[in-house]
């Protein structure tokens, strides 16, 4: 069986992605993460796959790309930086 026809396959490398997201200080994997979770189930559903409508390898590897694209926008957009914003703290914690 090949590996990237395989749902599994690509749900375990979500998981390995989600847990080195948790070492990396921003979201950079995390929306991979999410692409390979959104393949696997393509995979699954059949729709890309050997078996799949789509059978190829290359069609398999840009709609991870573009689905993890998709994932990395959501993500920005949902948790944006806060660009410029510097805290103005009113009262001194030691004060009381």
């Amino acid at each position: 069986m090949i590996l990237w026809a395989s749902w599994w396959a690509w749900v375990a490398a979500a998981l390995v992605l989600a847990i080195l997201e948790i070492f990396a200080p921003f979201f950079v994997l995390l929306g991979f993460a999410i692409g390979a979770v959104f393949t696997g189930v393509l995979v699954w559903f059949g729709v890309v796959g050997p078996e799949g409508a789509i059978a190829s390898f290359p069609v398999t590897l840009v709609m991870f790309a573009i689905l993890s694209l998709v994932a990395w926008f959501v993500l920005h957009r949902l948790f944006p930086k806060s660009r410029g914003h510097v805290k103005i703290w009113e009262r001194d914690i030691n004060e009381d």
